[in-house]
């Protein structure tokens, strides 16, 4: 009988730390949806532009080169949910693309 009730207390000491655990895992957050949709919107907004660039028949290859392998990135980036990051790339992707435009 006393191995039953140890036994009792030892699963919910880990039920309730699993359950601290869990709620302190909620609280921490991440990053709010509006860093993901500025992210994806941004992504789909830069592939446009680089599009468009490519059909116009714009100069500037080495700067539509890093242009492409910024929003490369900027897409894996958006898989592992690191949105900041992934702004960041586009942003830096729409300045090689409007650099690429300029001539």
């Amino acid at each position: 009988m006393r191995f039953m009730k140890n036994r009792t207390v030892r699963n919910a000491s880990a039920l309730g730390a699993l359950s601290i655990g869990l709620l302190l895992t909620g609280c921490t957050g991440g990053d709010p949806p509006s860093q993901a949709a500025a992210c994806h919107n941004g992504i789909d907004q830069a592939y446009k532009e680089f599009s468009q660039a490519e059909s116009e028949g714009f100069g500037g290859a080495v700067a539509m080169t890093k242009a492409g392998s910024l929003l490369a990135a900027a897409k894996i980036q958006e898989q592992f949910e690191e949105y900041t990051n992934c702004i960041e790339k586009v942003n830096h992707a729409r300045q090689y693309i409007r650099q690429a435009r300029s001539g």
